[in-house]
């Protein structure tokens, strides 16, 4: 799993590439925590162009850091979702809390 982070007009981008699985979920978990707290950002976008694949433990952590971030008065957008993890989002019922975008132009613009 390759994790980037970049702050844009006060949104945490994260960019994944890989499986986002029980291997590294825990990373993940971390990595997005460390960004938000050391940013203080309260908007996340994550970009999951390159993500084929998410099980349970990656979902976890997806829905924990909406939770973290919807707490603090903030949203979360995804964009760039293949046609697996989509379907994923739709019977989990993701998608009818996390908005998806079809590019980060549009979810920055949704902000």
């Amino acid at each position: 799993m390759n994790i980037s982070t970049i702050v844009r007009q006060g949104v945490l981008i994260v960019r994944l590439e890989g499986e986002l699985d029980m291997h590294v979920a825990d990373e993940f978990r971390q990595k997005i925590d460390d960004a938000i707290d050391s940013s203080g950002v309260k908007y996340l976008l994550l970009n999951l162009k390159g993500v084929a694949f998410i099980d349970s433990s990656g979902l976890g952590v997806i829905l924990g850091r909406y939770k973290k971030i919807t707490s603090m008065g903030g949203r979360v957008l995804v964009t760039g979702v293949r046609p697996p993890v989509a379907r994923l989002f739709e019977f989990s019922g993701v998608q009818k809390i996390i908005k998806m975008c079809a590019s980060e132009t549009e979810a920055l613009a949704n902000l």
